[in-house]
This record gives structure tokens, sequence and C-alpha cells, in this order.
């Protein structure tokens, strides 16, 4: 029999079917994507959260967003400035991109973490959205925010020790996260070329890697580069998970795409153990239960017939 295959979930901090995802057969573990807006302390929702995962025996990883460009306000049409998570440097005139690139507009200037925009993107942009910026003089400054630190202040307080770093993209910025916690077990989330190089030239084994699509495939320079860029991760670590663009129609409706059976196959072949489902898939209970479904009937169809 093949190693084992395992889902990893991301879970809404209030869904109300989180022990049904938790009982799942191949559920390893659940994510907490830190941008979902709570109640109570974080030291309080951790605190839960961990316990309900580990009276299953499963995993609660905090995904901290790091140096990804994310909205903090509001911005209704017809507006010209978009307030981001972190300053940056670019040269103007540059595109932003949307919606995984299915919007696109224009940044006229830049003026530390405010986007002087040309035009749209002709809806409400919400807090916590990503913004992508695909140019090769754009420089982030900083690498965790003060939402991630006050996360990680409050898993240390309750016993947390799985994290997940967004954008990694050389060795100093999981040295940075160390300084706060230096014995978790940390997943490099690999989501740029910058992360790409990281992996190829720096990366020593110290953290486990995360082939992160959602932004990925944005970033590389042609799109069938993702097919590289896959093969790289997993050469550099064999433990490594692959995530996002995955049943992503299942949100939509009941049945999956032929191509996204497709793409599954292919992942599980290509050598790739663990997925992680993401937020689009995961906001209700029918299109989570579905995909973990289908992911399993995969999983022990690929067991079955290629099992050494």
């Amino acid at each position: 029999m093949t190693e084992k295959i395992k889902a990893i979930t991301t879970i809404p901090p209030y869904a109300p079917y989180i022990v049904e995802v938790l009982k799942h057969p191949i559920v390893s573990g659940i994510r907490l994507n830190t941008v979902m807006p709570v109640k109570e302390s974080y030291e309080e929702l951790l605190k839960r959260l961990n316990e309900q995962a580990k009276s299953f025996g499963k995993d609660l990883w905090i995904d901290l967003k790091c140096r990804q460009l994310r909205v903090k306000t509001f911005g209704v049409p017809p507006f010209t400035e978009i307030v981001l998570s972190h300053e940056l440097e670019v040269y103007t005139p540059c595109k932003a991109y949307f919606s995984e690139r299915d919007e696109v507009a224009t940044v006229l200037e830049v003026d530390g973490n405010r986007l002087i925009m040309q035009e749209g993107p002709r809806r409400v942009v919400g807090p916590g959205e990503s913004v992508t910026i695909i140019h090769p003089t754009l420089k982030i400054k900083g690498y965790l925010t003060d939402k991630d630190k006050e996360y990680i202040e409050a898993g240390n307080k309750v016993g947390i020790n799985k994290y997940m770093l967004s954008f990694v993209e050389n060795p100093e910025d999981i040295t940075e996260f160390r300084k706060y916690n230096a014995n978790a077990s940390v997943v490099a989330k690999i989501e740029s070329k910058k992360g790409l190089d990281y992996v190829t030239q720096k990366y020593n084994g110290d953290c486990r890697l995360m082939a992160a699509r959602g932004d990925l495939f944005m970033q590389v320079h042609w799109p069938h580069l993702i097919i590289d860029g896959l093969e790289k991760i997993l050469e550099k670590d064999k433990d490594a998970i692959v995530a996002s663009r995955i049943f992503k129609s299942l949100a939509k409706g009941p049945e999956p795409t032929c191509e996204e059976i497709g793409d599954v196959d292919n992942l599980l072949r290509m050598g790739y153990r663990t997925v992680m489902l993401g937020d689009d898939v995961c906001q209700e209970r029918t299109p989570v239960i579905s995909a973990l479904n289908l992911f399993l009937a995969i999983a022990e169809k690929y067991q079955r017939s290629y099992a050494k």
C-alpha cells in the first residue's frame, strides 16, 4: 500500500459542520485563515479550535498572512485608492489583480500602503481581500504583520505549535517567525517567483513546503511553468503540501468538472500526498464534505491501482 494520502481543510471559525469535517477519515488537520473575522479573543478562539481538533486526533494549523498584500479598508466605487496591509514600492503605472486574476485595474501611484488607482475594480473591495501585483520592481516592506504577531502570542499561550507562513521568499522569513516561536512546526507557502528561487537556491529543509497554487499560478512567468514549479517544490521536500484551485466548482454546484478530477489525479501521480482545500470550497458544509468525499474516492482508486 502506498503512503497515506491526507487532506487539510480550511475551516471558518464558527462553522457548524466543524465536527463532521474533523471526523472525516481523510482529514489530518484543519487550517484557520487569520483574515476571517472573529468575535472572541484570539486566545479563546485558538483554545476552542485546538481542543476540538485534538479531540479527534487532528492538527490545527494557523495560517499567517505575512507579506501577502491584503486590503485593509472598504473601497466603494467610484474610488481612487485602495489601502493595503503593507507599505510597498513598485514602478508605476502597473497592474493590480483581484479575484485570482479575474479582475484587473491600473495603479497610477503608490503612497506607502495606498494604491492610487486609475479605475476600479468596479465593485466594492473589502477588508481581507488579496491583491496581486506582478512586477519585477515590487518590494513589500516588512514580513509579519501586527495581526500575525498577535496570533502567535495567543498561540503561545494555549500551546499552538503549527503555523503556515504566506509568501516565504528567503530564509530570513523563517528566522523572523522563529523569534516569536522557536519550536513550532512551520509550513512555508511558496506563492511567488522569489519563493521558487528560495526553494531551489536556499531551502535547507528546516520547514515543510507548500505549493500554494492560488497565487503561485498567477506569479509564474508563463502559465505552463506551474508544472515545473510544482515539481521543484516536491523535489526539495517529498512531504510537501499542495493547495488551492482544488474542486473549486463544488462551491457553485454539486458536480466537479472532469478537469478538476484529472488535476487531483495528476497531483497524486506527481507525488503529492497531502492536499489543502481552500476558502472557496470550505465556506459551507455541502461543498467541503463533497470535496472530501471525492478526494477520498480518488485517493482510494489511486492506491488500489498503483500500490506496489
